[in-house]
Formats: C-alpha cells, structure tokens, sequence
C-alpha cells in the first residue's frame, strides 16, 4: 500500500487524532479499535465476522466488536458505547449509508478515525472506504446474462436496498449495460430490502406474470436459497443444456455459491472478498491511527485506490467474476469455480 506520514498543514480528522497521539494503547500494548458488524443473517457477513478477530489479533489490535443487525440506530447506539470503552479508532459497514452521516460527524468531531467496510457514506468523510467496484458488479452480472441469453430475452434483477450505495450502484450499472449492450433483454427490477423473503415473493409473482424469464442477477447470496426452491417448484432447476434452463448470477463468492455452481444449479457468481474486507479494513485503520495518509494509485495487494470525492478514498478490492469454465463474456474474463485464490475455496 501507497502512504505518507503527514503531520503539518490541513489534516484529516484521522490524521489529527494520530498526530496528537491518538494511537495510544492498553496495558498490553494493544490498540482499542471498535468494530461493528453490519448483521449476522448471511453467510457473507459470517465470514467476515469470523475473519475480523484473526487479523486483528495479526495486527496487533484489541478488539470491541458490536452487530448492529442492519439498524442504524443500533449502529449509532454501539458506536456511543465504544467512544465510553476509549476507541482509538472505528471499523464499520454501515448499511443505510445517508442515515449514518450523523454518527460519522460526531466521530469526527471527537477525532476518530472510521474506516466503512463494503459501503460508501452518501456525504461526508472516512480515512478509507474498503469495498469493491459495486459498479463493475453489474456490469460483470449483465456482461454473463446477456452473453448467455444471446441478448433478447426477460430477466429478473433482485436488487438489493436502494438506501445502500451497494444496492444502487448495482443496479445502475446493471440497467445502463443492458440498455447500452442488450436492448433486445427486458429487466425487471424488484427491490428487496436484502431480505430473502421479499426477494422469494417478488421472484415468484414475476415468474407467475413471466414464465418465459430466462435469467435472474441476485445482487447478493441472501436470495439463492428462496431462488432455487422456486425454480426447483416450476420445474425450471435443470441443467445449463436443457431448453428450460434459467440462467443464474449471483454475488458474494460464499462456499455455497461455488459449491452451487459445480452442481450446475447457478451458473454464475461475483465473490466479493470477505477475507480482504477484514484484513484491510483493520489494516487502515491501524494506519489512520498511526498518522499514514492514503495515496490513489495502484497497491500491493491487486487493487487500486481511488479518490470518489475529496477527501475520501476508496480501496477497490478485486471482485472475480466465477463460473464453471473460466469463460470470457465481452470484456469480463471470468475465474474458475476451483480457483485456490477464491475466498471461498478456503478451508480455515
């Protein structure tokens, strides 16, 4: 990673708390750094729950952990109690990402560094944003889809929350390269809130109105269970050869998904790195704390660091398309299903 020690001129709010020395530690000689985990309902966000605490303790941090259950208020009464436990700095993947600017000012105004996990807050600053392209997450769903339908056909796009970044980056470069690359591919877009029941129903009325959908682009693996039991329910659960195959592209990269693709249930995902989320989210932190300030460019670990506002950088983590195949669908070359360096390949 790019950085530079920086301790004169117009500092950030986590470069004043370093250089007044913010990074101070326990008796142990650890440094107190609050993390709270969005929600546990998902088998991406327990892997990044399970991942926290083994970087953390590599890097040398005491951790105070809360799960804000995708609530805000929850968030904000969490990060309450860390500022009384005596953080030195907070990690965090705030889900609604305008109602959590509040939480972020007072932050700031007590000079504590954040660093948002996965999720970009709507205004204001963090020391770094660490997630990936969500935009090329579409992109590369529609990329697959389109290839796959030969461009004319009906499609179903489970949106995530459109109050998340995540969720309206998806969809936006989802709708914009269908309508630019695949004019003949009607996409219905149902939004659910990240919710696997709301995304069962709406899948299920589309269907019914539809029987001759031929894709679905899950914007995350919290719809695939409800997905396969509709598809399995209709008949439509058969192999990629058959005529009556729906074509699936998911996203996140869990074991499931992969294991799902060699099966030849789903065809498709994008594995968001759970593993990379939680070690350099800590990772900047830590340097928030020590004074580091963040560089755009190219970094160590095959991502780019790009400034999307001033004064707030974004870590863009690399995000694989996954198939069966490793095939190449326009310009996304995607990486095969028993690739050791998929997150989700791993047995730790």
């Amino acid at each position: 990673m790019k950085f530079q020690h920086l301790c004169v001129g117009v500092l950030t709010a986590a470069a004043l708390a370093a250089c007044s020395g913010g990074g101070s530690a326990t008796s142990s000689g650890a440094t107190v750094v609050g993390v709270d985990y969005p929600r546990s309902d998902t088998d991406f966000w327990n892997a990044y729950i399970k991942y926290v605490p083994q970087f953390g303790g590599q890097s040398g941090l005491e951790l105070k952990t809360t799960n804000s259950q995708n609530d805000v208020a929850t968030l904000t009464a969490n990060v309450q109690t860390m500022i009384s436990q005596g953080v030195k700095g907070v990690v965090m993947a705030p889900q609604d990402t305008a109602a959590v600017i509040p939480t972020l000012q007072q932050l700031a105004s007590k000079k504590i560094p954040v660093v948002s996990v996965d999720t970009r807050p709507d205004q204001g600053n963090v020391y770094m944003v660490v997630r990936a392209d969500n935009r090329a997450y579409g992109e590369k769903a529609c990329r697959f889809l389109g290839a796959k339908l030969g461009g004319a056909g009906k499609v179903v796009m489970l949106q995530g929350d459109l109050a998340s970044i995540n969720g309206r980056d998806r969809t936006e470069a989802f709708n914009e390269c269908m309508k630019a690359n695949f004019p003949g591919i009607t996409v219905f877009g149902e939004a659910t809130n990240w919710d696997a029941n709301t995304a069962a129903q709406k899948l299920q009325v589309r269907l019914t109105a539809n029987p001759d959908i031929k894709g679905v682009y899950m914007q995350s693996s919290f719809a695939l269970a409800g997905t396969l039991q509709i598809l399995k329910q209709r008949g439509l659960l058969v192999p990629a050869a058959d005529p009556k195959h729906v074509f699936i592209v998911s996203n996140d990269g869990i074991p499931e998904e992969l294991d799902k693709i060699r099966a030849g249930e789903i065809d498709a995902t994008v594995s968001q790195p759970a593993d990379q989320f939680a070690k350099y989210s800590l990772q900047y932190i830590k340097d928030a704390i020590d004074g580091k300030t963040p560089v755009a460019g190219k970094t160590d670990h095959d991502s780019t660091i790009v400034q999307v506002r001033e004064g707030l950088m974004e870590d863009q983590l690399a995000a694989p398309l996954v198939t069966a195949d490793g095939g190449t669908f326009g310009p996304v070359t995607s990486v095969k299903v028993d690739d050791k360096s998929l997150w989700g390949n791993s047995k730790s």
